[in-house]
């Protein structure tokens, strides 16, 4: 599990996939979250700009993320 500390409020979901190098590109981003591959505390999240806050927990590509 990857644990991400924010430094702001909140963090939307692409720029963090970005951030995390879990995607090569934003692009790429907004298509698996079209796709339905990102999860977001156990339920598909298909909104590209969701606010990602402190206690969520992102799954994507066999990977988990825990934010803090």
């Amino acid at each position: 599990m990857i644990e991400f500390e924010l430094s702001t409020e909140y963090i939307e979901l692409i720029k963090l996939l970005k951030l995390l190098q879990l995607v090569e590109s934003g692009g790429q981003a907004k298509l698996v979250v079209d796709e339905g591959y990102v999860f977001l505390n156990g339920e598909v999240e298909y909104r590209k700009r969701a606010k990602i806050r402190p206690g969520d927990v992102v799954e994507f590509d066999g990977q988990q993320i825990l934010i803090k």
